[in-house]
């Protein structure tokens, strides 16, 4: 679907489109933008899959929050107040 995209003509006409709605100044900024952008994502990501590891090793000392029904639907537990009382 994509595949003649970037042949021939067709990138030089997105590049001038591009330069014509953000103008040639601007372009640099944008540029260090997403560039910041996607290393802060892959940061976050990295932390994100170490600290799933971490928790995935902790949940098998801990019983689960959830449990299945007959049917095989999950069916959350509902958590009650420290005084005892029932939420409305």
């Amino acid at each position: 679907m994509l595949r003649g995209l970037f042949e021939g003509p067709a990138p030089w006409i997105i590049l001038a489109v591009v330069v014509l709605l953000f103008g040639a100044t601007r372009l640099p900024a944008l540029a260090r933008s997403l560039g910041q952008s996607m290393s802060i994502f892959r940061k976050e990501i990295k932390d994100g899959k170490s600290e799933g590891e971490k928790s995935e090793a902790a949940d098998g000392d801990t019983p689960a929050a959830s449990t299945t029904t007959s049917t095989g639907t999950a069916k959350s537990e509902a958590a009650t107040p420290a005084d005892g009382t029932a939420a409305k």
